[in-house]
């Protein structure tokens, strides 16, 4: 298939490393995939770069971001698009403030449908322009320069520019709003490396090289806030987003209306979004699978393994299936004892039974794992082998351990955890295969909001974590000393991986960050905090008279483009 679609030179007017990238494609060395992403992260389309890359990624690509209202590439009318309806959902309904400090997907949900992002990355995987009309980085990507679209206007009637991405940053790095983005931007030397160019155009220098900049703009705290936001999202819902918010009740209710002048258009020619009306309503996971079943719902927030068993032959459902970077982490906090003794850490991953652990709690829906967080999907994953179930070995380092602190077997130790997903079942499987390894867990298993409320407290817990594009963006966001007092759940932090993790976000060459990952996944296997059995498998399950619903890794509710067909 015909791939230089632009010559080379041309390439490099775009970025000077997508040629190279160009000749390790047409070489073997790096799949088409790779190429795509590299090639869009460093400005070029993503039709360009889909056609460069021989002219389809290796999984369908996600629709690119509609165009503008009056834009010349506005698709004509298909004249099968139907407009109105309502949506409804089953998701737990939590307590929200300001976006920046979101924690959790099902809050994400809610804001996103009022606010949006700089970026967006699709279901392939691939970031695009979304309020930016582009983006390019320099040569050694540590200046990014982003263009805002014009014409944008939030729902106040206000236009978007350049001062609203300023405050929004401005919140992002101010520690007292306690946002995630602060360690993900830790690149940036607070707003003195943020810099408006002019009413539409945002400058950033970084202190040390990203190449993840794109991907951090789409982390779901990133919406973009108007720029008289003052702290509570509910009680001052503005935004760019499709719809506009009627109600939101805690843990109750909550119902988004059509906006009428939102600023993309649908392929009928008209303004999205094609539904008049969505609707949230807070009941828990059974409850959900229920209302589904009955027709009471249209669709259940990210489906348990269990759910996709009992829905997936439902008559009028559809099942979209996504490989992800999500996973189920059995974490440890290395500054309380027993588990800032690496002995003891490297013992409890022992006990790991990964297959009888994902087929008990997990149907065998997923993917065996290292005790890394990088997964398969991820651009620059490293594989290594799956580590075997060794109580013997476990026991011998907890003897070892025991005898240093005149402490006798089995090690008493508490695990906590939620139970919306899979967590009852990792933890009892867990409690049962470390009994032979001189562990005796009990286990402290709560509603989500008990979970929730003491998540970084508790020294042994299991975490839910949702998928991340790059291994290099969940990396800084838990595993480094400046994310302690935000996501940094185990307070483990070491100074070889920081090092390597700043080589590894400033490679662009593919092969060359793969190799630096294989060494991060090491230190993480022999000495870091944390347990991984498995990625998970996700699952959309929707009502199928609705079109257009994509199944997304990090489970996201992309509405604007939905739309009906009875």
């Amino acid at each position: 298939m015909k791939r230089n679609v632009i010559s080379k030179k041309k390439m490099a007017q775009v970025h000077p490393y997508i040629p190279e990238a160009y000749d390790k494609l047409t070489a073997g060395r790096i799949s088409r995939r790779e190429f795509i992403r590299m090639a869009t992260l460093l400005g070029m389309t993503a039709s360009l770069a889909v056609a460069c890359g021989g002219g389809a990624a290796e999984e369908p690509a996600a629709p690119a971001v509609p165009p503008a209202a009056g834009s010349e590439e506005a698709a004509a009318p298909s004249g099968g698009i139907k407009r109105g309806g309502t949506w409804t959902s089953s998701m737990n309904l939590q307590l929200l403030d300001h976006p920046a400090r979101l924690s959790w997907v099902e809050g994400a949900n809610i804001v996103r449908q009022i606010g949006e992002y700089l970026t967006e990355t699709g279901p392939d995987n691939i970031t695009r322009p979304y309020l930016l009309e582009k983006w390019e980085a320099s040569d050694d990507v540590k200046t990014w320069d982003l263009f805002l679209r014009q014409g944008i206007k939030f729902n106040n009637g206000d236009e978007l520019t350049a001062d609203d991405v300023m405050f929004t940053f401005g919140e992002w790095l101010n520690p007292d709003v306690g946002s995630s983005m602060l360690g993900l931007l830790s690149y940036l030397n607070g707003m003195e490396s943020v810099e408006k160019v002019d009413d539409y155009h945002i400058r950033l220098h970084l202190e040390t090289a990203n190449i993840g900049v794109p991907e951090h703009l789409f982390h779901y705290p990133a919406i973009v806030l108007h720029r008289d936001f003052e702290g509570d999202i509910i009680k001052q819902p503005v935004g760019t987003g499709a719809f506009t918010l009627e109600e939101y009740a805690e843990g109750e209710r909550a119902v988004f209306k059509r906006r009428e002048d939102y600023w993309r258009m649908g392929d009928d020619g008209e303004s999205l979004p094609y539904l008049d009306e969505l609707i949230y309503v807070s009941t828990d996971k059974d409850a959900g699978v229920a209302a589904l079943q009955s027709g009471q719902v249209d669709t259940l927030y990210d489906p348990r393994p269990s759910d996709f068993q009992a829905l997936k032959d439902v008559d009028g459902l559809t099942v979209r299936p996504a490989s992800t970077a999500q996973c189920l982490i059995l974490r440890m906090r290395v500054d309380l004892e027993p588990w800032d003794d690496n002995r003891v850490r490297t013992a409890l991953k022992m006990c790991q039974d990964r297959s009888k652990i994902l087929q008990l709690a997990y149907f065998g829906e997923g993917d065996l794992s290292i005790d890394a967080h990088m997964a398969p999907v991820h651009p620059s994953y490293a594989e290594k082998p799956i580590p075997e179930y060794d109580p013997e070995g476990a026991k011998a380092l907890l003897e070892e351990y025991a005898a240093e602190k005149g402490l006798e077997l089995p090690l008493k130790v508490t695990l906590a955890t939620k139970n919306d997903q899979a967590e009852p079942e990792i933890a009892q499987t867990l409690k049962e295969s470390a009994a032979a390894g001189g562990f005796d867990i009990s286990l402290d298993i709560t509603e989500p909001s008990g979970y929730w409320d003491r998540w970084t407290e508790v020294d042994l817990g299991i975490t839910s974590w949702t998928h991340r594009p790059l291994a290099t963006m969940v990396l800084p966001l838990a595993y480094i000393e400046e994310a302690i007092g935000a996501w940094n759940e185990t307070r483990w932090f070491d100074d070889e991986f920081t090092t390597l993790l700043r080589d590894a976000e400033a490679t662009l060459d593919v092969e060359a960050r793969r190799s630096i990952m294989g060494k991060l996944e090491d230190i993480m296997q022999e000495r870091g905090p944390i347990g991984n059995s498995f990625w998970k498998n996700i699952w959309n399950i929707t009502n199928s008279k609705f079109q257009n619903v994509k199944a997304h890794p990090t489970a996201y509710d992309l509405m604007y483009d939905v739309w009906i067909d009875e």
